[in-house]
């Protein structure tokens, strides 16, 4: 009997999937919901109480649509029976071509190394705070607590290099699991912190259209780049479409995969949408237009509690700069193992035996050695130069969202539904691209004008709270 229950469990490919809808609503939620939510206070003060909550609610409805299209084309050419595709770029190879495949590859090692830089500049603001909320808790308010974020960035970046000579980091399904509850760990404290902060005032701050010109020095060019740069910001924080396909490959049929993954999508994103919306808007009825950037490092009381988030906050990106890290690394060396087949720098292995191991060694390339610590220090360095936390959200929100969320999954899908040219299902589909793009250059431009703007009164590898 038990041979029979196995035999039917494989796939037409010959895996074996144990998926359902609730495990890749979960996958949904936990690839969704990250650091990105600690900007959603800030990113509502910057647009107010009108176009804040719209443009939450907007992205997130682009966002699921997109999803779902992405869904059918899973298999290709036929959603149902059609040959399997195993991740996002095995969707664009078989629907476009290698070309596309290129600029998609291009998109998506753009924004996994720019989401290793916002990590690091995310843990250094994140150890600061617990610095300095414990040094306000011991010495009083009025103390001298200001903390410098350079040393601890680092020492991330020294830990960083330790764990990129690992392989396969990004694999370990432990690994996931502890970043998922860590983010739900400071995602929930800082909604709870928020809520406790708005009843401790009686009254719902804020304005209409946020941030105001002219108070606390706001200019009318920092209001408009701040403004375009929360677009980005919340375009981050709903980053999905890359994970879907992945996602999709876990689960059993029948049913077909993609009806569970179009409810899966539809339970993820709703309840991400709930959440997102209360964090955001609640965040800034507590704070009003003085919202920090990082909504963590607003509060000061119950210092453990703040404590434990943003050391949630450090545990989870520790393994997440990793997940991100390692496909670059692969990519790279495998590209380089190819190009000098002969080299013993890029093929000899060496071997170190480990202590207290019993025999295990540790193996590795010189390449490996050599370009993956370069590779973690020039991120470190560049993290360095530009501390500014909201503007790299901005800036890797605006490339993952035309690109990755909306232009390949609606081309895509086009492509394989045999969408004609002129049909009103093309026009609806590229107006959503036209709108999509316009709101990426302009989160862009936001984003890179407001470093530029910032580099002028910051002091180069100082970074502050």
């Amino acid at each position: 009997m038990e041979r029979v229950e196995k035999m039917e469990m494989v796939e037409d490919d010959g895996r074996i999937r144990t998926g359902t809808l609730w495990t890749a609503t979960t996958h949904a939620i936990t690839a969704v919901i990250g650091s990105g939510v600690l900007a959603l206070p800030w990113s509502v003060a910057q647009m107010g109480w009108i176009i804040g909550p719209l443009a939450l609610i907007a992205c997130a409805y682009v966002t699921y649509y997109t999803a779902i299209l992405l869904t059918d084309c899973y298999r290709t050419p036929d959603p149902v029976h059609g040959r399997r595709n195993y991740t996002y770029m095995d969707v664009v190879r078989s629907c476009l071509g290698p070309r596309d495949v290129v600029i998609c590859g291009l998109a998506q090692y753009a924004m996994l190394w720019g989401t290793m830089i916002g990590y690091t500049i995310t843990t250094a603001t994140s150890i600061m705070a617990v610095v300095r909320t414990n040094c306000f808790h011991y010495n009083g308010r009025d103390a001298s607590c200001g903390a410098s974020g350079t040393l601890y960035m680092v020492l991330f970046g020294l830990v960083e290099i330790v764990l990129s000579q690992f392989p396969n980091l990004e694999k370990i399904t432990l690994l996931s699991v502890i970043a998922a509850v860590m983010s739900f760990t400071y995602s929930f404290i800082g909604l709870f912190l928020s809520i406790a902060k708005f009843a401790s005032h009686h009254s719902v701050r804020g304005t209409l259209l946020g941030v105001k010109i002219g108070v606390d020095g706001v200019s009318a060019s920092t209001k408009t780049w701040h403004s375009l740069q929360a677009l980005g910001n919340i375009a981050f924080a709903y980053t999905y479409a890359m994970l879907l396909i992945e996602i999709q490959d876990t689960l059993k049929s029948p049913p077909p995969e993609n009806q569970t993954m179009k409810r899966a999508s539809m339970y993820g994103i709703g309840v991400t949408t709930i959440f997102y919306v209360s964090l955001g808007c609640l965040g800034y009825a507590a704070f009003g237009n003085d919202a920090p950037g990082n909504v963590l490092t607003g509060f000061y009381e119950p210092f453990w509690l703040v404590d434990i988030a943003n050391i949630a906050v450090l545990i989870h990106l520790v393994g997440a700069y990793q997940v991100y890290g390692q496909p670059i690394f692969a990519k790279y060396e495998e590209w380089l193992a190819k190009k000098w087949p002969d080299s013993a720098f890029f093929h000899n292995e060496y071997k170190l035996k480990l202590p207290f191991s019993k025999g295990r060694a540790y193996r590795f390339t010189m390449c490996k050695l050599v370009f993956r610590t370069a590779f973690v220090v020039i991120t470190t360095l560049i993290s360095l130069m530009l501390p500014f936390f909201n503007a790299i959200l901005g800036l890797l929100g605006s490339i993952a969202f035309w690109p990755l969320t909306v232009y390949y999954p609606v081309t895509i899908y086009m492509t394989q539904a045999k969408i004609k040219r002129g049909e009103r299902k093309w026009l609806v589909l590229q107006g959503l691209n036209a709108v999509a793009l316009v709101v990426s250059v302009l989160a862009a431009v936001g984003s890179v004008a407001d470093i530029a703007q910032r580099l002028k009164h910051v002091t180069i590898f100082k970074t502050e709270l």
